[in-house]
């Protein structure tokens, strides 16, 4: 059985994001942001969202851990963050709909998302530059950059919270960084 953990950012969301994995039949604990990688026996980590990128425990140590990471709003931040990518205020602050445009169909993550998807997501901070190695696979009106992926390290972000009702095919990035977890 895959195994998923989910890395506890404080975000208001993130017993969803374990419950979404559970739902599916997955293996799923939620750890503490502290727990150093050595301790987890896991193929694969959602690095949860958020509010503060200072208070991130030991989450730059799991995108060495040669797992696939999903990183979910300030969980996408913390990745471009610690690998040399750009993180900033947003232009329109809170949650809210957003409608996302795939710009990469060959992503494994969202590629086979619908091309305009309605998402629900929070822009108090963003990525504003994608880190060396990543491309862009997701933007909307919104934000320049929704969700990004480094496939040969098997690093994927989205701005947006696939685990909340609002988000229309959330339950596909899960199922996806599943099957993600499965052939790494």
């Amino acid at each position: 059985m895959t195994r998923i953990v989910v890395l506890d950012l404080h975000g208001q969301f993130t017993h969803l994001e374990r419950r979404a994995l559970r739902d599916m039949g997955v293996d799923t604990e939620l750890i503490d942001a502290d727990t150093p990688p050595a301790e987890v026996d896991a193929d694969g980590v959602v690095l949860s969202g958020g509010p503060d990128i200072d208070d991130i425990g030991e989450a730059p140590a799991y995108l060495e851990a040669d797992v696939p990471v999903l990183g979910i709003c300030l969980g996408m931040q913390v990745i471009a963050h610690e690998l040399g990518g750009t993180v900033g205020g947003g232009d329109y602050g809170g949650y809210a709909d957003v409608d996302v445009e795939i710009v990469d169909d060959e992503d494994p993550l969202v590629g086979s998302l619908a091309p305009e998807t309605r998402v629900w997501a929070s822009h108090a901070d963003e990525v504003k530059a994608v880190p060396e190695g990543f491309t862009r696979t997701a933007t909307s009106d919104v934000c320049d950059v929704e969700a990004m992926a480094d496939t040969d390290r098997d690093l994927y972000g989205v701005q947006w919270h696939p685990e909340v009702a609002h988000t229309a095919e959330g339950e596909e990035v899960f199922e996806n960084f599943v099957a993600i977890c499965e052939s790494a």
